[in-house]
């Protein structure tokens, strides 16, 4: 653990499971240090454990199933610099284990299904995500890994998918409206009638009324841009690589959406790319083309999803380092 921080900066992960948060949580544990970052996963704020959710017929995207009042309070204490003692969901048993004492952090993540709920938890975050996985490319996703590593059939997979969907769309799904930002992962449009799903079109929806935090834009801000940069400059195998940005209405916000459809060839050629955006808050020239390169084995790294995941976590870095600065005492001089 750090030194005790001044200001615990709150941040909010939000998305069904299997969309990528871990791969996300992992990029900014890099970017802050794991000893920097305390991570909270909301599971733990089940109050009925697995058998109890059977028998009163709910699932854990219920609201029902879930104790809000006491994630409020642990994550407000947690936010005014207090010790709580939270509870634990233990995912192999279906069980809720003893509590066990967390420590405010410099940084707070809670992350899982329900982040952007409660109105009280929401109205304490400092920067929020919701990662945002089409139907198609979620079947596809977990089919591929049911099937190879839990011996899933085809229609097990479809049906553990069909009787969440209504609880998805009533109780998560609605929580992307309330983001700060979203990444949305949809299927290419560059290959017909694409099955495989390993082609992937990702957008990051950036609300423009965001406090001190400009959206990332693509050659020219509020412009609607589409650019193909596959030629001599970038390596692009089929189907190719297309770039878009442009502002965009979601859920009644104002939103600038940079979108990317395709591949990366080559990692080392991202530069290229990253000399066209602007509001990126790196610190140096290349940044984000060195923190894609550090990690080549991350799921997406190649592709739109770990571009856009680093690009939110640079804007958490920023926030955070804004939000902190104004807790270092400038002297004044008469």
């Amino acid at each position: 653990m750090s030194t005790k921080p001044d200001r615990v900066v709150l941040i909010g992960v939000a998305g069904d499971s299997g969309c990528g948060k871990s791969t996300f949580l992992r990029r900014l544990s890099d970017l802050f240090g794991s000893d920097m970052m305390t991570v909270i996963c909301l599971d733990d704020y089940h109050s009925l454990d697995r058998k109890g959710r059977k028998a009163a017929g709910v699932t854990a995207l219920d609201p029902r199933a879930n104790n809000f009042d006491l994630m409020y309070e642990q994550v407000k204490a947690l936010k005014e610099g207090k010790s709580v003692d939270k509870p634990i969901y233990n995912h192999e048993t279906g069980e809720i284990d003893p509590p066990e004492r967390i420590d405010p952090n410099h940084i707070i993540v809670i992350e899982g299904l329900h982040p952007l709920y409660d109105e009280r938890v929401r109205d304490l975050l400092d920067f929020s995500v919701y990662l945002d996985i089409s139907d198609e490319v979620k079947i596809a996703w977990k089919i591929q890994r049911d099937m190879a590593e839990r011996g899933h059939t085809y229609e097990d997979v479809l049906a553990s998918i069909e009787a969440r969907r209504p609880d998805f769309e009533k109780y998560i799904d609605p929580q992307k409206q309330e983001a700060n930002v979203v990444i949305q992962i949809l299927p290419t449009n560059l290959i017909k009638d694409d099955k495989e799903r390993k082609i992937l079109r990702v957008q990051l929806i950036q609300r423009n009324d965001v406090d001190d935090s400009e959206p990332v834009y693509l050659f020219d801000e509020g412009s609607t841009i589409h650019w193909t940069p596959c030629g001599r400059k970038l390596t692009c195998s089929y189907p190719g690589l297309n770039l878009f940005y442009g502002p965009d209405n979601y859920y009644g916000h104002d939103v600038s959406v940079l979108e990317v459809d395709g591949r990366f060839d080559n990692l080392e050629e991202m530069i290229y790319v990253e000399g066209h955006l602007s509001n990126t808050d790196t610190k140096y020239y290349g940044e984000l083309a060195h923190l894609l390169l550090q990690h080549k084995e991350y799921p997406g790294a190649n592709d739109g999803t770990g571009l856009f995941q680093l690009l939110v976590g640079l804007k958490m870095r920023a926030a955070y380092e804004r939000l902190t600065a104004s807790d270092v005492k400038v002297p004044v001089e008469v």
